[in-house]
């Protein structure tokens, strides 16, 4: 398990008013873990203007956004308190690439992004940079959307099913909420009335919250009915979630996996899509080996 004071925060910035605001949120999130801060602008040359930047073309453009990045966490570093903001950095390339490339570089826990929704033929699906990261990003992402969030995490929105990945996940939330000083809501989406698979749901929830009054986190745990079919999974999660008025929604991305790649599904897709609280992605440990097992074959 990471412990709290080991947490190193990635805070990609692309200076658009969302992504300024994932850096608010996301200094308050680090503060509270006790955290070290990078902050990171990448220059996209991926288009055909950026592909013949001359070097003193891009030489011009990184002074002036590494100038304007330093206006940007300007508030934090002076903070009386510490200094929360631990490097700026400036790189070319790929955005997504360069993000997850200097991740890796630092050993970063969390990525923390503005994810913004973009909109093709009439239906919504989450951006290219934030989907690449999401779903390639071998450690935590935490996409912040649409809005100003509290500057504390209250309350923590955690998902269960019957997976052994559970255990990951919970375990990950105990952390979060320590730090946070948050509560935790536990639900389970329950389709069917077999009393099996209930009796079950019952026994696991009452486990996980023994487990969260034992780290002293307050916890409860519920068992919601799901509506329709479990193509409405996202969207009961979601309900909940709203309605308990949640700061953190805690999601484990595990559905299936390439020789190169995690993938996230379609669920957790549609949660990040339609939750306007903070989502923190995170890819479970045997997903992250069967990865690169695979990629270690080819």
């Amino acid at each position: 398990m990471i412990k709290i004071n080991s947490y190193k925060v990635l805070i990609a910035v692309d200076f658009e008013e969302q992504s300024l605001l994932a850096l608010a949120t996301g200094v308050a999130f680090a503060k509270a873990i006790s955290a070290e801060i990078t902050v990171l602008h990448v220059i996209d040359d991926s288009g055909l203007i950026g592909k013949h930047l001359t070097e003193a073309q891009f030489a011009e453009i990184k002074k002036d956004a590494d100038t304007r990045l330093q206006e940007c966490v300007k508030p934090f570093a002076q903070a009386k308190t510490r200094k929360f903001i631990g490097a700026t950095l400036t790189l070319r390339g790929k955005v997504y690439e360069k993000i997850l490339e200097h991740a890796a570089e630092m050993h970063a826990s969390v990525i923390i992004l503005g994810c913004r929704n973009a909109a093709q033929g009439g239906h919504q699906f989450i951006g290219s940079n934030s989907l690449h990261i999401i779903r390639s990003s071998p450690n935590a992402v935490l996409t912040i959307k649409r809005k100003p969030h509290r500057p504390t995490c209250g309350t923590i929105i955690l998902p269960l099913d019957l997976t052994k990945e559970t255990r990951e996940k919970v375990a990950r939330a105990i952390e979060i909420a320590v730090g946070q000083k948050a509560c935790v809501r536990v639900i389970s989406v329950a389709f069917t009335k077999d009393e099996f698979v209930v009796n079950r749901l019952t026994r696991q929830l009452a486990q996980i919250k023994a487990e969260f009054e034992k780290a002293s986190v307050e916890c409860t745990s519920e068992i919601i009915k799901g509506v329709k079919d479990e193509e409405n999974l996202a969207e009961c999660i979601v309900d909940y979630a709203e309605k308990e008025d949640g700061d953190l929604l805690l999601l484990m991305t595990q559905q299936e996996t390439d020789a190169t790649a995690c993938f996230i599904g379609s669920a957790a897709q549609e949660m990040i899509l339609r939750a306007d609280m903070p989502v923190l992605s995170i890819i479970p440990l045997s997903v992250r080996k069967r990865a690169k097992a695979g990629m270690r074959k080819k």
